[in-house]
């Protein structure tokens, strides 16, 4: 019981732990694109589990106490408020952190470099279109990848 508050390393280095590691994670989820974070499948589920797991030894390293594992969650959850609230004040952070939207089918053409750069399948793409009412792509004014991973459909003027 009295090692329940005890902490394994000094408190400071808990707090960069979550810092370095956060700011890791967060540049490989940017990396992975846009399509891993807007549609969510049970690999996806998978996925962010097996990353919470692979990254509990970098976040406490030796320490198990309570403690510890408090003050990792004050520290994470402080670090995405103040990332969140960076993101709504500074068009670069935001930038950074959530992405730009992307161009990804223009008259009728499809940007296929594109597609694959993003890791959206052409099924994707029909899918969206079929949602918006649009049966051929020739019927596509516009089709844009937003941040969220969503695919938007903005059809030609009939």
């Amino acid at each position: 019981m009295s090692d329940l508050f005890a902490l394994a390393m000094p408190w400071w280095e808990f707090i960069l732990r979550a810092v370095v590691v956060y700011a890791v994670v967060l540049g490989m989820v940017r990396l992975s694109g846009k399509r891993a974070l807007g549609q969510i499948t049970p690999f996806d589920v998978l996925l962010i589990v097996l990353l919470g797991n692979a990254v509990q030894n970098a976040l406490l390293g030796q320490d198990t106490s309570l403690g510890g594992g408090l003050l990792l969650a004050a520290t994470l959850i402080s670090i995405n408020y103040g990332v969140g609230w960076l993101s709504t004040r500074s068009q670069r952070v935001e930038t950074l952190v959530e992405g730009e939207p992307i161009l990804i089918a223009r008259d009728g053409k499809v940007l296929d470099s594109v597609l694959k750069r993003e890791l959206v399948t052409p099924a994707d793409l029909d899918a969206a279109m079929r949602q918006q009412g649009c049966l051929s792509i020739d019927d596509v004014a516009l089709a844009v990848l937003e941040i969220n991973g969503h695919i938007t459909i903005v059809p030609k003027k009939a």
